[in-house]
């Protein structure tokens, strides 16, 4: 089937988001709500604990556990901030928060503390920036200390539409930083559930498919049986191995029974396409050793090119550090997500 289609159901009364490119998985989104850790994107007023010396940050005390920032610049202990979780923590350490916080919606995002109207530069028609900014102009007049960007999926959006929104944003944004303070710990706003997340980051998805059955009308319980299994085919007939341990994730790239010389180079620049999309469903980060099909070391080139331009698509935070003296690739990916094993009932 061609297109991109956002499918959006149940299974075990846990809310799933899937997102199918052409009859192919490419995203994968299940409810952490009865998960032991705060969700990306929630809002606590934490309060400061101690700071950890010579790591160059601090504890905070979350309702439900700590919480782990990167400064100690201007923060004193018992006092209370605001902070944003960026991601999950590995087990047994505190949980990763920002203080620069933000509010996102489908076609804003505003940030407190930091003034400044701005639109998507993928945006490139002009009469629509135009109008963008005079939206923009118009809701933040009253907001001086908030800055706005206008999201890229905005530019195929009604103008009522993007204003109500942007309107909402300032509302939301203005009601928590109007409740920062306080000598407790506590949730000021909650992560997003697979459906509504899917709605904010899917805007491009050409059809939604909702209902009892969306999630077996597409096949999608077969597609997550297969991620609970290390093993992946990939175009072009080679297949990898993506298995995570405590100190790191491991992928393992087979050429299959390919035996000329190029199928190396072949099933690598596979891999590196295939990869993102493999680790956004598996709900994988932290550090990833890829150990490549062999090739010759002039193709690494090439090869780094294309995982260039695949992890750039990605809006998880990717760092590819390189190459190793042994000849594997290292990968450092944000922990924005839950591994997948686990997330579901077998």
């Amino acid at each position: 089937m061609k297109g991109s289609v956002a499918v959006l159901g149940e299974e075990a009364g846990v809310r799933i988001a899937a997102l199918l490119v052409d009859g192919k998985l490419e995203d994968l989104l299940i409810d952490t709500a009865n998960a032991t850790q705060p969700q990306p994107g929630a809002i606590f007023r934490a309060i400061c604990d101690r700071p950890l010396k010579g790591q160059g940050g601090t504890i905070l005390r979350l309702p439900s556990g700590n919480a782990y920032l990167r400064s100690t610049k201007n923060i004193r202990p018992g006092q209370a901030m605001l902070v944003q979780v960026t991601g999950y923590a590995e087990a047994g350490k505190a949980v990763p928060v920002t203080n620069k916080i933000i509010f996102k919606s489908r076609f804003a995002i505003v940030t407190p503390g930091a003034p400044g109207f701005n639109v998507s530069r993928a945006i490139k028609d002009e009469e629509k920036r135009v109008e963008l900014l005079e939206i923009a102009n118009e809701y933040g007049v009253d907001n001086s200390d908030q800055g706005l960007i206008i999201r890229s999926a905005a530019e195929t959006a009604d103008l009522e539409e993007v204003a109500t929104d942007v309107a909402a944003m300032f509302d939301l944004c203005k009601a928590v930083l109007a409740d920062q303070e306080g000598d407790q710990s506590e949730l000021l706003l909650d992560g997003l559930d697979a459906h509504h997340l899917a709605w904010r980051e899917w805007s491009h998805a050409d059809t939604v498919a909702d209902g009892p059955t969306a999630l077996e009308d597409h096949a999608i319980p077969e597609m997550i049986e297969e991620l609970r299994t290390p093993f992946a085919n990939l175009q072009g007939g080679g297949s990898i191995f993506v298995e995570p341990t405590r100190a790191f994730v491991s992928v393992d790239v087979n050429t299959g029974a390919d035996t000329s010389l190029a199928a190396g180079l072949k099933a690598n620049i596979a891999t590196a396409r295939a990869l993102p999309a493999q680790l956004r469903c598996r709900g994988l980060g932290g550090q990833i050793i890829v150990d490549f099909a062999p090739m010759p070391k002039k193709d690494r080139r090439q090869l780094e090119h294309v995982l260039k331009a695949a992890f750039k698509k990605d809006a998880i935070d990717t760092a590819l550090a390189g190459w190793t003296p042994l000849g594997n690739f290292e990968l450092q990916r944000k922990r924005e997500r839950l591994p997948l094993q686990g997330m579901l009932p077998t």
